[in-house]
């Protein structure tokens, strides 16, 4: 189960977002062209000797994919949550406390979404090195969402912005701040690579928005296994019905699967959505009980395809979703989402 903690004020999360110290990492700048084929980078790793880029660690599959797509060759990138893992109960290896404590940033989702690395990270990093709290400097507590599986009176919201293209891009562009903060040589690299991304995201935006107008009012409902989908809905225009998974990762009682039978009765949804990552046999009788096709493939945090896939990015995986859940509810997800492009946007 998640630990839990007191709210991090918004104001923190602004100055770790963007009052990354000056002291942070000794260098001495050189200017820096967005069109070299090669890092030029304005300070020298202390053992080697050799030009050293930016370190950064990241959290969840998703945070990891935007900031490749800032950082390009100009950063080194650690993931430190695998994917396929419960990114909510996640705890991190010892091996772990190296990479946080060389990391020169580390961006975390926040919103209480990573406390155990977060812990480890208070832990390991060095006094200087700031962290970089996405969620907490895109909404503001008045914007949080509380839900089934994130209920308020456990004080810990839904976390997942990330699903919500413009949460998304918000990210991308507190990434871009802080890299540049970090590394201003290479700041006109890292704002290239953002206004791609941008181009990439604006369209993925677009078509969810186009792909909704396709599937029928009385279908735009969800009922899924895990509420991630939270902000998404509140974006696009759908209604959460509910989500199977409680707080503490357990399978509802009998009294809650018997609410959300009726409800997917009264409502005529045509699916239900488990997930990848969280078989659910609870959701799977659900969907028997009620008629509903029961579709057990939606992606959170977790791109599809191997590592090294053109499509296992955070654009993949909401292509791959709305294809799936678009399709299974009516709609024509896969006829708006087949020419859409999938792969990284940055360039050497």
């Amino acid at each position: 189960m998640t630990h839990r903690t007191p709210r991090v004020p918004l104001t923190l999360a602004l100055l770790a977002a963007l009052a990354i110290p000056a002291g942070a990492i000794a260098r001495s700048p050189s200017p820096a062209s967005p069109g070299d084929s090669v890092p030029v980078l304005g300070w020298q790793d202390e053992l080697t000797g050799q030009p050293d880029m930016l370190d950064v660690a990241t959290t969840v599959a998703p945070i990891s994919s935007l900031a490749r797509n800032i950082g390009g060759d100009r950063i080194r990138l650690h993931g430190i949550v695998p994917d396929a893992t419960n990114s909510h109960t996640f705890e991190p290896a010892p091996s772990d406390a190296r990479v946080l404590a060389n990391a020169d940033l580390i961006v975390v989702n926040g919103l209480h979404l990573e406390q155990p690395t977060l812990e480890l990270a208070a832990a390991s990093k060095r006094d200087e090195t700031p962290i970089l709290l996405l969620g907490d400097a895109t909404i503001t507590p008045e914007e949080w969402l509380f839900d089934f599986s994130f209920p308020e009176s456990e004080g810990d919201p839904n976390p997942h912005l990330w699903m919500n293209v413009p949460y998304a891009l918000r990210y991308a562009e507190l990434m871009r701040d802080a890299f540049s903060e970090a590394d201003p040589a290479n700041a006109a690299y890292f704002a290239e690579n953002l206004e791609r991304l941008r181009v990439r995201l604006d369209d993925l935006d677009a078509r969810i928005r186009a792909v909704v107008e396709t599937v029928p009012p009385e279908n735009r409902r969800l009922l899924t296994y895990h509420d991630s989908w939270a902000y998404w809905a509140r974006e696009y225009g759908f209604e959460i019905l509910g989500a199977v998974q409680a707080s503490d990762f357990s399978d509802p009682s009998p009294r809650e699967v018997a609410r959300l039978i009726d409800q997917i009765r009264e409502s005529g949804v045509p699916a239900v959505f488990g997930s990848e990552v969280f078989p659910s046999t609870v959701l799977e009788q659900i969907a028997a009980e009620t008629g509903a096709t029961f579709v057990d493939a939606l992606r959170d945090d977790e791109p599809p395809g191997a590592a090294d896939a053109p499509e296992h990015t955070y654009m993949g995986m909401l292509d791959k979703d709305m294809e799936i859940m678009m399709d299974a509810l009516g709609g024509e997800g896969s006829a708006i989402f087949a020419d859409f492009p999938v792969e990284d946007t940055w360039r050497p």
